[in-house]
């Protein structure tokens, strides 16, 4: 069964209480019903209270709420309200026993992840904080996996919220671990014709002393470029694979592809799991949907997740409502963008004062944009130098001096022997 739900609180030992949306209207009713019933003070001549008890407690909204007597504790009784799942402990004063509504069930359901461990066999501090900032008081979505083996057990759920897994994401986190470890992190498929990869695939490279034609898509820093070897398209054609799914036959590169999935984008279910590397489609800031893998979250509130363009190379922080489930057969394409380092320059030594490029810091944001400048928009050529541990070329101009020549005249760079 799949409902949505509100998440009222996640108890210290980890539990998730959660009052389905559609319990809403009796709880108004019976909180409306409990406010008329009861326009006392708390019950203030000496009582006997009992663990287990039925009561009614005064909150601090001076509002009536069902409770039920957990513990004793000297002067204070711990009290859970059994609509909203928590606990705290309460001055007798500020209760009433009382029999009404017990014949009521509870309006709000304890659930626990499905098949999801917590490290160490129960939920840290560091997780129950992130647990209760992510979902206290947020609407969620809950697929009911297993039935409790009494009626006042946990409910075990798989729970999304804003569309993603938050099994997935406790994973991710390193909070918990999965039992299965088949189903976790992997992409739930959840409708439509769309499979799971672990990654793309690479294009065919040239051997190392192969000249060739490249573009440069992006550039992380003077030395450390993506490059597509084939200049002449925005996109390499690549052979449709017999037997593929129908809509396949159509498709003659992934051009092509790419333009019937901008045109159905809508028929694409919303990612729901998150993974490293993980294969998807993004939304960029023109409109339409590319393909791309996620790196990291980067935000939490709302959340946002790293992702790169893998047939470009740039990166971007986008919201979760950006990402979609990619179709299998845009995974059968190689990505276009290839990382490469450029050989034969290292950084020139700078004064302190000098701008440097934040998340690589050994060179000048100057020497960044005079590369950028030497390599946007051209057709260069590549001679392969290594493919491991890492591609590495030399890169040159049409007139076929390196383009690094440009920054050591400058003095933004050094050569490299």
């Amino acid at each position: 069964k799949i409902f949505q739900a509100v998440v009222s609180c996640v108890g210290h030992d980890g539990t998730i209480y959660i009052i389905p949306k559609s319990f809403e209207i009796g709880l108004n009713k019976l909180m409306t019903e409990i406010q008329n019933n009861f326009k006392c003070l708390g019950l203030l001549q000496p009582y006997c209270w009992r663990k287990g008890e039925a009561c009614v407690v005064r909150g601090s909204d001076t509002m009536w709420y069902r409770g039920k007597v957990v513990e004793l504790s000297g002067s204070a009784v711990q009290v859970q309200y059994i609509d909203h799942g928590y606990t705290e402990k309460i001055p007798p004063c500020h209760l009433y026993p009382t029999t009404l509504y017990t014949d009521i069930p509870p309006f709000c359901i304890p659930c626990q992840l499905y098949k999801t461990v917590p490290v160490g066999n129960f939920w840290q501090k560091d997780a129950l904080d992130c647990l209760q900032e992510l979902l206290t008081d947020k609407e969620v979505e809950v697929h009911v996996q297993e039935l409790p083996d009494n009626p006042w057990g946990k409910l075990s759920i798989d729970l999304y919220f804003g569309g993603m897994s938050l099994s997935s994401f406790m994973t991710y986190q390193k909070y918990c671990v999965a039992e299965d470890c088949q189903s976790l992190p992997k992409l739930e498929l959840l409708e439509g014709n769309v499979h799971v990869a672990s990654s793309y695939t690479l294009p065919p490279l040239p051997v190392p002393g192969d000249t060739f034609s490249v573009r440069v898509t992006h550039l992380v820093s003077p030395k450390e470029v993506y490059i597509c070897l084939d200049p002449s398209k925005n996109l390499m054609k690549q052979p449709i694979v017999e037997g593929d799914a129908t809509c396949d036959s159509a498709l003659k590169n992934l051009d092509e592809a790419l333009k019937w999935c901008n045109k159905s984008v809508k028929s694409l279910p919303l990612l729901t799991h998150f993974q490293t590397e993980m294969p998807c489609l993004v939304e960029y800031q023109d409109g339409l949907w590319y393909r791309a893998k996620l790196l990291s979250v980067e935000e939490f509130d709302p959340f946002k997740i790293l992702v790169q363009f893998v047939d470009y190379g740039n990166f971007s922080v986008v919201p979760t409502s950006r990402l979609r489930q990619i179709p299998y057969h845009l995974l059968k394409y190689p990505v276009q963008a290839v990382r490469a380092l450029l050989a034969g320059f290292k950084p020139a030594l700078y004064e302190e004062n000098v701008k440097r490029v934040p998340y690589s810091p050994e060179w000048s944001v100057e020497a960044l944009w005079a590369m950028m400048e030497c390599v946007e928009g051209k057709q260069l050529s590549a001679s392969m130098l290594a493919l491991s541990p890492e591609v590495t070329i030399s890169l040159y101009e049409d007139d076929k001096n390196l383009v690094h020549m440009k920054l050591i005249e400058m003095g933004l760079a050094d050569l490299d022997e």
